[in-house]
């Protein structure tokens, strides 16, 4: 059993919701005709931030499909915001984010070495999941989840020093020797460049309307076997991370996972918008006699490394205390 188990609180930030993949279960993108089809203006985004900083919140996470620029009417609306990529402008919302005292995370999707770079110093973290290194139907419509690119990118966000989450996806038809391997690249990447701070071991859920929604999810059995199996393979120093709002964590923590990743108080799991955070009460009901200790979204060994640019060392300073957690509220 760990000594605490951590989390840490965020608002969750849909960018835009279209992509240029297809996944099987995937309900979070939308093709532009689509009346729920978004791009979010400042104007929207700001009350957000707003809203989450006065909560309690130390996270801004960004999250948006994957090169949306390859769909012409997204490019065109776009460009008329005045941008002429989706980085340029995250690299502007995670400005607005840091002048209202939160750290920008961005999740997303396949990013080139030179994107990673226009990112890094306005982000305390970023992370791309790998999901699987085995090649699935779930992915045959979705050139972004080649598994040789995401591993491409984790690699180059290691060689730029950029503090790293990753994980894979429990139930999407890959095999356990699938979930073996998928561990144990992480695991190379990791003792290369020493940057990824977290693995989260997430356990695929059915939606209606996809062409998955008759897959069944994965069993407790499996996902217990999951996180134990991540807990023996990835070094000492990576967390294991489960979502609470997916399955309920005590037998996971049981079994070597120690973070329950980033709640909202103030927005949805736009990926699973049917799974509501719990409360951080509900949290510490879920852990039993094990302590709940809030952390920021960069892990407290990276804070003592250095591993952030000075555009974020004046909030690292007023949101953590002595050993790298967040700092309690006065």
């Amino acid at each position: 059993m760990p000594e605490f188990v951590t989390f840490s609180r965020n608002v969750f930030i849909p960018v835009t919701n279209i992509c240029r993949n297809r996944c099987g279960y995937c309900t979070f993108r939308r093709d532009p005709e689509h009346p729920e089809a978004r791009l979010m203006s400042v104007e929207e985004i700001i009350p957000i931030l707003k809203n989450g900083k006065e909560a309690g919140c130390t996270e801004a996470l960004f999250v948006f499909g994957e090169y949306a620029e390859e769909v012409p009417e997204y490019k065109k609306e776009l460009k008329e915001m005045g941008y002429d990529s989706t980085i340029e402008y995250v690299t502007e919302l995670c400005e607005l984010a840091i002048e209202r005292g939160l750290l920008p995370h961005t999740n997303a999707g396949i990013l080139s070495r030179h994107e990673l770079e226009m990112l890094k110093p306005l982000n305390i973290s970023m992370g791309l999941m790998l999901e699987t290194t085995a090649e699935l139907k779930a992915h045959s419509e979705s050139p972004g989840k080649a598994p040789s690119k995401r591993i491409e990118m984790i690699r180059t966000a290691g060689e730029l020093q950029i503090p790293f989450t990753t994980g894979i996806l429990v139930g999407i038809g890959e095999r356990e020797e699938d979930r073996k391997n998928s561990l144990e690249a992480i695991a190379d990447i990791h003792r290369e460049f020493g940057h990824i701070q977290e693995v989260i071991i997430q356990n695929f859920m059915p939606k209606p309307d996809t062409p998955m929604a008759d897959q069944a999810p994965p069993k407790k059995e499996e996902m217990v076997q999951a996180v134990s199996l991540a807990r023996e393979i990835l070094p000492d120093d990576v967390t294991v991370q489960v979502a609470p709002n997916l399955i309920e964590p005590r037998i996971l923590i049981e079994n070597g996972a120690s973070d329950l990743g980033g709640i909202s108080p103030t927005t949805i799991d736009w990926i699973n918008p049917e799974a509501e955070w719990p409360g951080v009460v509900e949290l510490q009901e879920m852990t039993g006699e094990i302590p709940l200790i809030e952390r920021l979204p960069i892990y407290p060994q990276y804070i003592k490394k250095g591993w952030y640019s000075d555009k974020l060392s004046s909030l690292i300073t007023e949101l953590t205390d002595k050993n790298g957690f967040k700092r309690k509220q006065q």
